[in-house]
């Protein structure tokens, strides 16, 4: 596990960039959908933009969207992938949207639940929550054996991952809501690390502080 005591860690989480059914609103889970070319294009006008920061290492969900969008931003890094880190199983709401969906008994139950309700035939929340930070935990391993103890100063950590993926890590790790972190494709947050020592990790005291919005 990395040492926080003697390297700080500066993370940046991004969404990855559009695909068709983010422009048409659809519940974009399981389906392995790669980006759309709008969604290309909007991402290279992002990196000329210099939006996204310098990283020394860089890792992403297993899925199209993200391995694209990882090339996009940082074309020179290979990316560590992550299988804990696919999107959510929305189930029975999988490519659907609202308009498809908005006379679905079931729709308007997980919609007055404020979204806590399991997805039907899917995933619920607390198990894509447990999930992803069980992938947290497999990049801190993998970060540390990269890196090892031997950097000094702090360390830039690109994720490219889905937007339920940072829901569920800032919400477990910053201390609020879970949609308290929503973000459009390509756009994310810069955050510092702390408590990612092999003994602070174990009884639960990783904290991800957000320090700018990308």
């Amino acid at each position: 596990m990395w040492d926080c005591a003697e390297n700080q860690i500066m993370l940046a989480l991004i969404r990855h960039g559009a695909t068709q059914a983010n422009k048409e609103e659809r519940y974009l889970g399981k389906t392995d959908e790669p980006l759309s070319e709008e969604g290309v294009e909007i991402l290279k006008s992002y990196k000329m933009q210099k939006l996204y920061p310098d990283v020394e290492y860089l890792f992403t969900s297993p899925m199209k969207r993200c391995i694209e969008t990882a090339k996009i931003i940082y074309p020179t890094l290979r990316p560590v992938v992550i299988p804990e880190w696919e999107e959510a199983d929305f189930g029975w709401f999988e490519y659907r949207n609202y308009k498809e969906l908005r006379d679905d008994v079931r729709y308007q139950e997980w919609l007055c639940s404020g979204g806590t309700l399991d997805f039907p035939a899917g995933e619920s929340r607390n198990e894509f929550i447990l999930r992803c930070k069980s992938g947290f935990r497999r990049m801190g391993n993998e970060l540390g054996q990269v890196a090892g103890q031997n950097a000094k100063g702090p360390v830039f950590v690109g994720m490219i991952v889905h937007g339920g993926t940072i829901m569920s890590l800032l919400s477990s790790y910053g201390g609020t809501g879970y949609f308290d972190y929503q973000v459009s494709n390509g756009r994310g947050y810069i955050c510092r690390l702390e408590g990612m020592d092999g003994k602070a990790a174990q009884e639960g005291h990783i904290q991800i502080k957000v320090e700018a919005q990308i």
